[in-house]
């Protein structure tokens, strides 16, 4: 990498650092082309990205951030997974290690918070953003299908005795 090169990555790293949701440090020392392919769709797929970096690189774009707690996590071969969901970054990487032995959390960040592999772990166990939205639509709606329920309950059971009375005048006619 040129010098011009470095200095585009830090920066497009230490944005990635400030926007991100969460931010998840792992080594995967012994991963396939293939394997880390297919790792790297799983999370695009997801909403995130995927990226090995060095690590000296990577403590120079973490300075000036919230997330600049973490840079003791980099050594050894790293990758960083990011997202803007908090939990979607946790969450595919946890999935992805267990399948794959070879890919060891470290730990990440999220915001101003450092994780560590535990709290990476618990983070990716949780609901992601857009099922959240989905149960809180879904509790907001329960009332309201309720109410429309118990509104129409006494016309209806009206119509039930008119049409029970109806039906006596029938029989007795």
């Amino acid at each position: 990498m040129e010098r011009a090169e470095k200095r585009e990555f830090v920066t497009e790293l230490n944005e990635v650092f400030k926007a991100s949701g969460s931010v998840v440090v792992a080594h995967y020392a012994g991963v396939t082309v293939a394997q880390m392919n297919d790792f790297r769709s799983k999370m695009r797929a997801a909403g995130g990205t995927v990226k090995v970096a060095k690590n000296r690189l990577a403590k120079i774009a973490l300075q000036g951030t919230e997330s600049e707690g973490m840079s003791n996590l980099f050594k050894g071969q790293t990758l960083i997974a990011y997202s803007e969901d908090p939990v979607t970054a946790p969450k595919v990487v946890m999935d992805f290690a267990k399948t794959n032995d070879k890919v060891v959390v470290l730990g990440g960040a999220m915001g101003a918070t450092t994780l560590t592999a535990d709290a990476v772990k618990s983070l990716a166990t949780l609901p992601s953003l857009d099922e959240l939205r989905g149960k809180l639509l879904g509790l907001l709606n329960a009332p309201a299908t309720r109410v429309a329920t118990v509104v129409a309950a006494p016309a209806s059971q009206l119509a039930r005795v008119f049409a029970a009375y109806a039906k006596k005048d029938e029989e007795a006619a």
